[in-house]
C-alpha cells in the first residue's frame, strides 16, 4: 500500500513538475494558416507538453510588428520575402529556417447568384465592380495576385475595380458578404468556406510560386521549444492536417 502511494505521489509531482517546465511558444503566423492550427496545436502540446500561442495576421504586418520588438519565437510567413527581409536585419536564429508548405491562388465568387466568371476576361465585365485582393504592399496574397495579373497583361485593366484588404480572410469575407463580386484568394481559404465557389484556379505552372517559410527568431525567449516546433511542423503529423485544408508540399 505504502509503495502505491508513493508512486501515485511520484506521478502527481512529475505532472506538476511537467507543467512547470512546460513552454508557452509564441507563433507570429499568417492567417491562412488559422484553420490548420487548431487542429495542430493540440497535437504538439500532446507531444511535448508545450503549449502555442498565436497572433494571426498579415504576414508583412507580423514582420513589422517583430521589426519593432514585437515578443515572438517563431514567424511562419505565406511568403519568401517577409522572412527574407527578416533574415537580412539578423533577426532569425541561423539554421532554423524551413520552406514547408505550398499553395495555389484562386478566384472566388458567391456561391449562389454569384456572377459568372471563368476567365480573367469576365473581370473586365461591369458585373463585376469590384474585386478583393489582400493589399500588395503588405498581404502576401496581394503581392502574388498582383505579380500574377501584370504576368498576364490584366492588373492595369482591373485596378480600378480593386479592393485592397489587410488579410486573405477579409477578402474571403468580403466576397462571402457580398462586399465584392469576386475575389483573389489562396485555395486553401476558398475551401473552408461554403458561401463562395472557386471560378478560377490559377495552375502552378501558370502562377506565381507560393511558399510558406518557418523560423525561429534570434530574440526567441523559447528557443528550444520553438526549435522543436520547427521541426514539429515539418514531420508526418502536421503535415497531414496541412494537406486535410488543401496545403501543397513545397515540392
Amino acid at each position: 500500500m505504502k509503495n502505491f502511494r508513493l508512486i501515485i505521489l511520484l506521478g502527481m509531482v512529475l505532472a506538476v513538475l511537467a507543467r512547470v517546465n512546460a513552454a508557452e511558444v509564441t507563433v507570429f503566423a499568417a492567417a491562412s494558416l488559422s484553420d490548420a492550427f487548431k487542429e495542430i496545436a493540440p497535437l504538439f502540446t500532446k507531444a511535448t507538453g508545450d503549449t502555442l500561442r498565436f497572433n494571426f495576421g498579415a504576414s508583412g504586418a507580423l514582420a513589422r510588428q517583430i521589426k519593432e520588438g514585437a515578443p515572438a519565437d517563431v514567424i511562419f510567413s505565406a511568403d519568401e520575402l517577409r522572412v527574407d527581409q527578416l533574415e537580412k536585419a539578423g533577426l532569425l536564429l541561423p539554421g532554423t529556417r524551413r520552406t514547408v508548405l505550398a499553395n495555389t491562388l484562386v478566384v472566388v465568387v458567391a456561391a449562389e447568384g454569384g456572377v459568372t466568371v471563368k476567365g480573367l476576361g469576365d473581370l473586365a465585365k461591369a458585373d463585376v465592380r469590384r474585386i478583393a485582393i489582400g493589399e500588395p504592399a503588405t498581404v502576401p496574397v496581394g503581392t502574388y495576385t498582383k505579380e500574377y495579373l501584370q504576368k498576364t497583361g490584366d492588373w492595369t485593366k482591373l485596378i480600378d475595380k480593386m479592393v485592397p484588404l489587410d488579410t486573405v480572410r477579409a477578402a474571403l469575407a468580403a466576397v462571402e458578404s457580398g462586399n465584392a463580386e469576386a475575389g483573389f484568394v489562396y485555395k486553401t481559404d476558398a475551401l473552408i468556406s461554403k458561401k463562395v465557389k472557386i471560378a478560377i484556379e490559377v495552375t502552378l505552372t501558370e502562377g506565381p510560386k507560393i511558399t510558406y517559410p518557418v523560423a525561429v527568431l534570434k530574440d526567441a525567449k523559447q528557443a528550444e521549444a520553438a526549435k522543436v516546433l520547427v521541426e514539429f511542423l515539418a514531420g508526418a503529423e502536421a503535415q497531414k492536417v496541412f494537406a486535410k485544408y488543401g496545403f501543397l508540399t513545397p515540392n
